[in-house]
């Protein structure tokens, strides 16, 4: 389970256990039903060993979730900056866990407060209660990358674990958004990226390879 939900984990058991203990005194077969809902509340803070793949040309999911969108040559910041920005959906159902998209040193960490507006729609990027992490990716990938853990309808907490100076590896756990949200990685655009995915293919956090940056 994941080390960022102690809390809630330990909530879950306490409360589950007891519901689920005095309904089977008094309700026999009925404390079923507590009993299957704090399993499932705990499957929601469910944390599955992952290993990901060898390269350092590669760029990694940063979540679990479906591919709402891929663009080439966006123009998200205030400069004329162009940028590949790929952003994944995380359902209810989705393990949550955040991890790095690249190997590199952690630049800047911002946390921006906001609404709460369905992850779905796409304002929610920039309205939504966000954290922007900014990493310096190790050579030869081009940087800096942008990871944002962005807050759903449903999801109340961003986690994240990392500050400034800290160095990260491709695929290493850096926080959590709790219920459904959206996660963005954007990197400068370049033609050597190889993009592959598109919308609506699921990906893994550190696993599934979202793009590869061939060689000159």
């Amino acid at each position: 389970m994941a080390s960022y939900a102690r809390l809630e984990i330990t909530l879950i058991l306490l409360i589950g256990g007891a519901v689920t203990i005095v309904a089977g005194v008094f309700l026999h077969w009925w404390a079923l039903l507590p009993g299957i809902l704090a399993l499932a509340l705990l499957m929601f803070y469910r944390d599955p060993p992952r290993k990901s793949p060898a390269g350092d040309n590669l760029l990694l999911a940063a979540a679990d979730g479906k591919i709402m969108k891929v663009e080439r040559d966006y123009h998200g910041g205030e400069d004329d900056r162009r940028e590949l920005r790929i952003v994944i959906f995380l359902s209810v159902l989705n393990v949550h866990i955040n991890r790095s998209p690249c190997a590199g040193s952690v630049a800047e960490v911002q946390y921006n407060p906001g609404e709460f507006l369905n992850a779905l729609k796409a304002e929610a990027t920039l309205r939504n209660e966000n954290n922007l992490v900014t990493i310096r990716p190790l050579s030869p990938l081009p940087g800096p990358v942008y990871v944002r853990q962005i807050a759903g309808v449903l999801a109340k907490r961003v986690v994240c674990t990392l500050k400034p100076g800290d160095e990260v590896s491709a695929g290493q756990r850096f926080g959590m958004i709790k219920l459904g949200s959206q996660t963005e990685v954007r990197v400068p655009e370049d033609t050597r990226w190889d993009v592959l995915v598109a919308k609506g293919d699921p990906v893994k956090a550190g696993v599934t390879v979202l793009a590869r940056l061939k060689s000159k």
